[in-house]
């Protein structure tokens, strides 16, 4: 095996170890503030400022979100200062950050497949899989590996059941328009801008019309149309509106994972004894 390809086996679980620790950043900024709320972008412009020489003093988005105080039930709005950009409708959270004393957004948690804790640690697992492969350590490698299968499907498990524990209601939604993200610019080694685009959906809820930037994306253009039906569906606990449900796919994905993971690890035994 040459240097490159050694070091080629380390990428995949530095990617995902890199992911899954901004997930845990941001999953623990929201737990440890005590205070968190699901809110609904109303508006959002950026603002840039800069001296008399021309040099950027400041540069920022202006958030209006929308959401319902916990403490009054009323409808309340707010203006937060925030590094990143929101879409008009899109489902964020608002928590306070205990440095700063003030309300800070951040993006939902139902975007994550995966919890963000399981998908660190399937990442560091990845590096010191790739690490043990270098060094021929063939059965520590395939017990990682064991570990890594296993985890994904008993997580992907505990979300179905936790989803269908919930009794979600479908909600019928339509697409009103495309938010589109631009991800990448065009370059010397990129060809092409790259972009990521969003459906925003109308849909009915107690009466209300209620529109929504959805968290599901695609890079194909013609992926979401103008018009099309989507279907989304309501947490009649926590009145959250989620898109996605207990499907039969996740469960069975996390099944198969669950089995060739005790499968690699039997394997694993074997060689052992």
């Amino acid at each position: 095996m040459t240097d490159f390809s050694q070091l080629f086996l380390y990428i995949p679980g530095i990617i995902i170890f890199l992911v899954g620790s901004g997930q845990v950043r941001r999953w623990l900024h929201v737990h440890r503030s005590g205070y968190c709320v699901d809110v609904s972008v109303a508006a959002c412009s950026h603002v840039v400022k800069k001296d008399k020489k021309g040099r950027e003093v400041y540069n920022y988005y202006n958030v209006t979100v929308e959401y319902m105080n916990p403490e009054t039930k009323h409808t309340e709005r707010q203006v937060i200062k925030s590094p990143t950009e929101f879409a008009v409708g899109q489902q964020i959270r608002m928590f306070r950050d205990k440095n700063s004393e003030k309300n800070a957004l951040t993006e939902a948690e139902g975007e994550f497949l995966f919890h963000p804790w399981v998908t660190m640690i399937g990442g560091a697992l990845l590096i010191v899989l790739a690490l043990m492969e270098n060094q021929g350590r063939e059965v520590e490698a395939m017990l990682c590996l064991s570990v890594v299968l296993a985890g994904a499907g008993a997580d992907l498990l505990v979300n179905y059941i936790s989803l269908k524990k919930r009794g979600l209601q479908e909600i019928g939604a339509v697409i009103t328009d495309i938010y589109t993200r631009q991800i990448s610019r065009e370059s010397k080694i990129l060809k092409g801008s790259k972009y990521t685009y969003y459906p925003i959906v109308r849909y009915e809820l107690d009466g209300r019309q209620n529109i929504r930037r959805c968290n599901i994306n695609s890079s194909g253009v013609n992926t979401f149309k103008k018009g099309d039906s989507m279907k989304l569906w309501y947490d009649p606990q926590t009145h959250a509106v989620l898109e996605k449900h207990a499907r039969a796919g996740m469960a069975a994905a996390g099944v198969i994972l669950v089995v060739i993971g005790l499968l690699a690890g039997l394997s694993i035994l074997s060689v052992v004894l």
